[in-house]
């Protein structure tokens, strides 16, 4: 699932976007962690940033790279001896987001 906005910065900005998307492409290929790692990678990282949209989209980006729930968890897990327990949680509520989907 793409989001709106960034399909809409697709359509306003192709350029500006090609760009940015090979940045992230580049920085995947210029060293020698596997998909899977960077796809955890990147989700600490999210999760450490507190940025709630790109936890969201790294752990669909994981799902897809091979990693399981468990191992998002796990993730989110690893973070409170850095970030807090209170600030962990909200992580793992945002990996809950995805995992579990509240059907409304």
């Amino acid at each position: 699932m793409i989001p709106k906005r960034y399909r809409q910065m697709h359509a306003d900005h192709p350029e500006y976007m090609r760009a940015y998307e090979d940045l992230g492409k580049a920085a995947r290929e210029c060293g020698p962690l596997s998909d899977r790692e960077v796809a955890l990678v990147k989700l600490a990282i999210s999760l450490g940033a507190g940025l709630e949209g790109a936890a969201h989209s790294h752990c669909r980006k994981a799902l897809e790279a091979g990693c399981t729930p468990d191992d998002l968890r796990h993730v989110a897990m690893l973070s409170a001896p850095t970030i807090g327990f209170p600030t962990m949680m909200r992580a793992k509520s945002w990996v809950e987001d995805v995992i579990e989907p509240d059907p409304k």
